[in-house]
């Protein structure tokens, strides 16, 4: 009976009822699936079963209700499918878009601006086919920086590749709008953004098509990623734009781009306002799949950006959260509390919510050109969390023993990340630890050790891995001494 279920799902899958109104309409156009049998499997029971068992492995992921927009990578399933479907997974399946934007790169045509597809009705994939909303095409069109130009769609994946994710996904595709994006002219990006932004509100959803690091080593990767990944988190599209330069004028053998869809992600940012969270969702690259050859990866991150208040994730087990205002008024803190030891100038800090004067413990990090400049944190939940702030950031700056104290000059180029701890919870196994999720605290007797849950983002370490490394590099405890500690698990909310 089995093959009788693969034939109709065959069948079922390909039949949707935009194919049968478009027998009876022969004047509308399909873009055919050009990259069916390259990015992905040009069989339809195939590749649903592929895409539903990549959705599988996230199915205990917390999703989100307003999801705005995504950050997915776009090269073959084999390499980034679990990557992008780890984005798709924090959709709600039931959530009905009026349209869904699709921005990605052009990788076979400069364009000194973009293009809209406006010649076609339907895009084909083995699936089935989605709708274009044309009418949204062809009044981006009406600017010139957004003119068709074929030779920007006919070839390219980076759009198309996303659609079976959607087709499988969500329980109704809305129509979509298709826009390559290529031109490294900021004013020309800010412009298109503000032709944009009117859309992108409650009805529509965003997707930005992009992989990140291209062709460095393993090891390499996973440092240049992480820097990305911190000024895609930022939200600050200078920050952004500075990292990925950074990027390219470090020296990093092989590194021939950060970001292949950085003007899109720049776009993105450019439409966001403070309304909006950017939450990481999963970091993995070539070489985590395909270890043959770890000279050359490619690096791919999930993101999503949520409509302020409805990420899931914004609140821990313990329902405690922070506000993006909040967010800021703890950075200004951190960063006055530094420059204030330089003036010798007193400081009082404004606006403190009822949350900031809550006693739980942070970590503050500083680094500068991306790398490590003083990291100091305490868990201790005796002081509140505005003067947590304030003393750690002064004892990253001048007292981290791993580094020289930070000079006056060096003030301005230093950027500040800040992870608030919830209160920790004893386990009984690492069974109950979730990595990324969880930070660990291993204490026994006077020894203790941490890492913070962004330290599993930066590494490709096995739960255990994590735990052990954490025991005889922190803790001093040797690999196994975890087994006969006490084990503390907690979330860290970073920005």
């Amino acid at each position: 009976m089995r093959w009788i279920y693969t034939a109709l799902l065959s069948i079922l899958i390909t039949m949707t009822p935009a194919e049968t109104k478009d027998n009876t309409r022969p004047e509308q156009k399909v873009r055919p699936a050009s990259q069916a049998g390259r990015f992905y499997d040009s069989d339809a029971a195939s590749l649903a079963h592929e895409v539903d068992s990549l959705l599988a492995r996230h199915a205990n992921m917390d999703g989100y209700a307003d999801v705005a927009a995504l950050i997915v990578p776009h090269a073959g399933y084999y390499f980034s499918g679990n990557v992008a479907a780890a984005a798709y997974s924090a959709l709600d399946p039931q959530r009905r878009y009026k349209r869904v934007f699709i921005l990605g790169p052009s990788h076979y045509e400069w364009l000194s601006g973009a293009s809209v597809d406006t010649e076609f009705d339907y895009y084909s994939t083995p699936l089935g086919r989605v709708p274009v909303d044309r009418v949204t095409c062809q009044k981006l069109a009406a600017d010139s920086l957004f003119t068709y130009r074929e030779r920007a769609h006919d070839r390219e994946h980076c759009l198309e590749v996303q659609l079976p994710f959607l087709q499988r996904r969500m329980v109704d595709v809305p129509p979509i709008v298709p826009i390559v994006v290529s031109t490294n002219d900021y004013g020309r990006l800010k412009r298109m953004a503000d032709i944009l932004k009117p859309y992108f509100n409650d009805d529509n959803l965003f997707i930005i098509s992009s992989d990140f690091s291209h062709y460095p080593s393993y090891l390499d990767a996973y440092k240049v990623d992480a820097a990305t990944r911190k000024a895609v988190e930022s939200g600050d599209v200078a920050r952004f734009i500075d990292v990925i330069q950074r990027n390219a004028s470090s020296g990093v053998p092989n590194l021939d781009t950060s970001a292949c869809g950085e003007y899109a992600i720049i776009m993105l940012m450019l439409m966001m306002d403070n309304g909006c969270d950017i939450r990481h969702i999963l970091y993995q690259n070539s070489g985590d799949i395909d270890s043959h050859d770890h000279r050359r990866v490619v690096g791919y991150h999930a993101f999503a950006v949520n409509r302020k208040g409805t990420a899931a994730a914004d609140a821990s087990e313990t329902g405690f959260s922070l506000t993006d205002s909040e967010k800021r008024t703890l950075k200004d803190i951190a960063r006055s509390s530094i420059s204030s030891a330089f003036s010798g100038t007193a400081f009082s800090p404004e606006g403190l919510t009822p949350t900031l004067k809550r006693k739980c413990g942070a970590f503050v990090t500083l680094t500068k050109s991306g790398r490590l400049r003083g990291c100091i944190g305490h868990f201790g939940e005796d002081v509140p969390l505005h003067e947590m702030v304030f003393e750690m950031a002064r004892a990253a700056a001048f007292e981290d023993p791993r580094f020289p104290r930070l000079r006056r000059e060096e003030l301005d180029s230093i950027d500040i990340e800040i992870s608030v701890l919830t209160p920790m919870r004893r386990i009984k196994s690492i069974d109950e630890f979730q990595l990324h999720k969880h930070g660990i605290y291993i204490r026994k007797g006077r020894r203790s050790g941490t890492f913070l849950p962004q330290v599993a983002d930066e590494v490709n370490w096995t739960k255990e891995e994590f735990v052990g490394h954490c025991s005889q590099d922190k803790a001093g405890l040797g690999w196994d001494g975890w087994r006969d500690a006490e084990l503390f698990v907690y979330e860290a909310i970073v920005f």
